[in-house]
């Protein structure tokens, strides 16, 4: 069996990162991950071709190899997944579809005329599939309500990918998430009992890459890193060997509750195997929507203590936030604002609420008749909600595009970061000098020219940068590969500003319409 697996494209997001890529010249954050676990799960005597649309187009050499077309996404690279399952079948291709959105919504994937349906986990569904295959069968859907080990789960076949368009790899640790909030799909599709592979499994796969030639950045792609700590300090223990006897060849960064903050040994052993960065679902400063969104464990510490304790532990901190929670008083924008500031924050990911397929808030809402159209699936940072909220949608737009503008300003980003690098534990990792490539020394020109001459933050610039060579020298070259990231926010707050303003507009017409 000839297997072409193909990734959709991504439509421009908070963290398509194209303006950052370009300079380093690569062109995808990160990897389809999925799909090369897909490939190491399915029998290893078919042959195997990937092909990442974010990188490049399919090529007709590529559609006329194939025998069976693989395909996976998430629900915003809806659009394009469709379209790739039409194009495949309009060359007469077997197409079978997994992963988070056909799981989510399978009913679009058969609408769209997909043979094979493999949802849920593929450790269970896809041998499933593969015995259909062998009986000669050209259709089906596969599911399972079962929850599988992830021990078993084999290395994944990173040897498909074109490694050097990507500025990171991914390894998964663990699957689930102890916690309930209402708006999340990580625990309708992976459970609230984290499971996790044993630290032998996984340093296999950082062997892999390591014999691949890899030697930047990794993210654990868990949905919550530290769901289960016993486990995850176990693997702690042997990644800090492993770090050591090959160099500390990985920089790793990951996502992780809140709670990380209480664990000091925990986030200690993180820096130790040179992580330096993690995200954290914080989402709002309103005790009030923590509540009602079930975010309890955002409730039990102060939120800004929590967050400079990771800071000083050597973490820096991402942040995600959200507005447009039922009950949400006016000026949650600027609370947002003033909260990011106040914690030195310096990526903070916001967006309007989504309601998310066959979440706790998407049962809530169906049974109150508020939902409404997912502006054609493209759930994203440009998307206005897809509901109807407690207070005017007018209000909460505007109030978004005002605190995503603050936030990305030039000044106050430069200055958040700068605030939070001055705090910042130092690394804890020894590495090895490396000399700078021609590439990267490129991209810093550029990001100096810009920042430090071209526009009016050149004063601040220079003077944030030669107070962190002064006081941390440490971060130095942390705090300029952070203070590089805004020239993506540059743009992409703009991107922001004129989507959102543009589906409001629509959304007026189409008030006015109804009114008439």
């Amino acid at each position: 069996m000839r297997a072409l697996l193909i990734y959709p494209v991504f439509p421009p997001t908070f963290w398509s990162y194209d303006k950052i890529l370009k300079l380093v010249n690569r062109k995808v954050l990160l990897p389809p991950l999925g799909l090369i676990t897909v490939a190491g799960i399915l029998p290893q005597n078919w042959e195997y071709k990937l092909v990442d649309r974010n990188i490049r187009s399919v090529t007709e050499e590529e559609w006329a190899w194939a025998d069976l077309v693989i395909l996976s996404g998430m629900i915003v690279q809806k659009n394009d997944l469709l379209d790739q399952i039409k194009e495949a079948k309009r060359r007469g291709k077997l197409v079978a579809v997994g992963g988070p959105y056909a799981t989510s919504v399978p009913s679009e994937i058969e609408n769209a005329a997909a043979d094979f349906l493999i949802l849920d986990e593929g450790e269970i569904t896809l041998p499933m599939f593969v015995e259909a295959i062998n009986r000669g069968e050209t259709s089906g859907i596969f599911r399972t309500t079962e929850k599988p080990s992830v021990t078993e789960t084999p290395v994944p076949r990173y040897d498909l990918l074109e490694l050097d368009a990507y500025d990171s790899m991914s390894v998964q640790f663990s699957r689930g998430c102890p916690f309930q909030c209402e708006f999340c799909d990580i625990i309708v599709l992976y459970g609230r009992k984290p499971r996790t592979k044993n630290p032998t499994q996984l340093l296999k796969e950082l062997d892999y890459l390591y014999e691949l030639g890899w030697r930047r950045g990794v993210f654990m792609v868990d949905d919550n890193f530290i769901g289960n700590k016993r486990n995850v300090k176990l693997l702690l223990q042997e990644l800090k060997l492993w770090q050591k006897a090959h160099h500390y060849p990985f920089r790793f960064n990951t996502e992780a509750s809140i709670d990380l903050a209480t664990d000091p040994e925990l986030m200690e052993l993180m820096v130790e195997c040179y992580f330096d960065a993690v995200f954290i679902g914080i989402e709002t400063p309103d005790e009030e929507s923590l509540q009602l969104t079930k975010k309890f464990q955002n409730t039990r510490n102060s939120l800004q203590e929590s967050v400079e304790a990771i800071i000083h532990a050597g973490l820096r901190p991402m942040a995600g936030f959200i507005i447009g929670f039922d009950g949400e008083k006016k000026g949650a924008g600027d609370r947002i604002v003033r909260f990011a500031e106040q914690a030195a924050i310096p990526t903070t990911m916001f967006g309007m609420l989504q309601v998310l397929p066959n979440t706790a808030l998407w049962h809530r809402l169906e049974k109150e008749g508020r939902l409404r159209d997912s502006n054609n699936g493209n759930i994203n940072q440009t998307t206005l909600l897809n509901f109807v909220p407690t207070r005017p949608i007018e209000d909460i737009a505007r109030e978004y595009i005002d605190a995503f503008w603050v936030l990305y300003d030039p000044e106050n980003y430069l200055d958040r970061t700068y605030r939070c690098f001055l705090m910042l534990g130092e690394p804890k990792a020894k590495t090895a000098f490396k000399l700078p490539t021609w590439i990267d020394l490129k991209a810093l020109g550029i990001v100096i020219w810009r920042q430090g001459f071209k526009r009016s933050t050149r004063w601040k610039f220079w003077h944030h940068l030669f107070s962190i060579l002064k006081q941390n020298p440490k971060v130095f070259e942390h705090y300029l590969t952070v203070c590089a990231h805004n020239e993506h926010f540059l743009e992409y707050r703009e991107i922001v500003r004129n989507n959102i303003e543009q589906q409001l507009q629509e959304s007026q017409k189409q008030t006015e319409k109804v009114l008439v």
